[in-house]
């Protein structure tokens, strides 16, 4: 059996915080808006977020989660509705990851002049993205100092053929171009 190459260990105990966020650096994940809606007395208030925790759970049913802090409004907001909507973004969508970044009365101004249209099964706004989802509550999992939210899919689809997808990669965004076939 070979050896291993030599890495950089730290000994004692872990500052899982930043320790963990180091190495999760180097694991690139898409990025995508997840958009939900409240009630409130003058009608219906749309919010949306930046993610990239996505992740696929089962095909049979088809469902997938995606994590908010605990603490998270938006997470608040998505439990009493029970839907959201998701909109996988694409390489020339870094601004709109950007903006859905930002702090929530930011996002919430952004969400009345972004372009997007309404969920067919869900009501939750859909940006123009390379793919799109839309998901009713399922389950979810308290994990640490974390939501994850499971939904299951009850709509989705693909815009404009092959996008380059966007990624985020050591604290930043990239564009992936896909293989040409």
């Amino acid at each position: 059996m070979g050896q291993a190459p030599a890495a950089d260990q730290t000994t004692g105990a872990v500052d899982a915080p930043s320790d963990l966020r180091a190495v999760m650096r180097h694991f690139a994940t898409g990025v995508c808006v997840v958009s939900t809606h409240r009630q409130e007395q003058d009608g219906r208030r749309h919010s949306a977020v930046t993610v990239n925790s996505l992740t696929s759970v089962s095909l049979e049913p088809p469902l997938v989660s995606v994590s908010f802090r605990s603490d998270s409004g938006f997470l608040t907001d998505l439990m009493a509705a029970r839907v959201w909507g998701i909109s996988i973004l694409d390489g020339g969508s870094e601004d709109l990851a950007r903006l859905f970044a930002r702090p929530r009365a930011e996002r919430d101004e952004a969400v009345r002049t972004q372009p997007a249209e309404l969920g067919v099964h869900t009501g939750t706004l859909l940006f123009d993205a390379a793919g799109w989802m839309e998901c009713r509550y399922r389950d979810h999992v308290v994990a640490g100092d974390h939501v994850m939210v499971i939904g299951e899919v009850v709509g989705l689809g693909v815009r404009g053929g092959t996008r380059s997808p966007l990624i985020f990669l050591q604290g930043s965004f990239h564009r992936l171009e896909p293989p040409q076939a």
